[in-house]
């Protein structure tokens, strides 16, 4: 078991992730969107919304630093085990409770919007199921390091050279094995996650509009009124007749 879930399952969730967006971008463009129901309620959109999209930019940003970089590579820039744990805990707990309160709102939004919840898919249900265990759980193992102290450092021993082994094709599955459960079950539920990501909204997160944020700027200019052309009929001529006498 120890094999398929630490060994195997990885690499299928990253082929049913990169297959499902191909696919879904090729069969299904039109569909590539959020569904924007910003038309129906605005006034829970413009909290939930920001609140849980920051929270999730903060959640993503801890796990690449805490998955990705080696615990000797923050030793040797000085940060000790006592400095990581701190802003592990501290910084986690703040982005996790800050994630999970803008999905909450979310999820209340549409559940009694009668119009948003009337646009309501069965996959966007089976979604937030997914994503809000995904963020349950993972605030779960924050919060654990308080009452075991130990529970960070064996997340650095274990979850993460696992992780890093993945990379490499030579996943290391007794270490994710040796794992607390509660790693257990926010990794297999994260993984879920990704591979239903294809066939929700979610996908529109690969097509950030990134560019806009370097785009030129737009220059707008009023027009001058004393250029202004008045108003003609839409019977009368163009003029061409007119110029053409003219010129005879």
């Amino acid at each position: 078991m120890d094999i398929f879930l630490w060994g195997v399952l990885p690499y299928v969730m990253v082929v049913i992730l990169v297959g499902g967006s191909m696919w879904r971008y090729k069969f299904d463009q039109f569909g590539w969107t959020t569904r924007s129901s910003q038309l129906y309620e605005s006034k829970l959109l413009r909290i939930g919304s920001p609140v849980f999209h920051f929270g999730l930019l903060a959640v993503i940003a801890g796990h690449v630093f805490g998955l990705i970089i080696p615990q000797e590579w923050t030793e040797a820039v000085g940060m000790t085990e006592s400095i990581y744990h701190f802003n592990a805990l501290f910084v986690g707990t703040i982005a996790g409770v800050g994630t999970l309160a803008g999905i909450s709102l979310l999820i209340y939004r549409r559940r009694k919007t009668g119009p948003v919840f009337m646009a309501t898919t069965k996959n966007d249900k089976l979604m937030y199921v997914v994503l809000v265990a995904a963020i349950v759980f993972g605030l779960w193992t924050t919060l654990a390091s308080v009452f075991w102290p130990d529970h960070d450092v064996t997340y650095r021993d274990t979850v993460s050279p696992w992780f890093r082994s993945l990379f490499i094709f030579q996943p290391d599955i007794a270490a994710m094995a040796a794992a607390p459960t509660s790693f257990h079950i926010h990794t297999l539920v994260g993984m879920v996650l990704f591979m239903v990501w294809p066939f929700t909204r979610l996908v529109h997160a690969f097509t950030a509009p990134l560019h806009y944020l370097f785009r030129p700027y737009i220059v707008y200019r009023s027009r001058d009124k004393g250029a202004s052309v008045a108003p003609r009929s839409g019977w009368s001529e163009v003029g061409t007749r007119d110029r053409d006498t003219t010129k005879r």
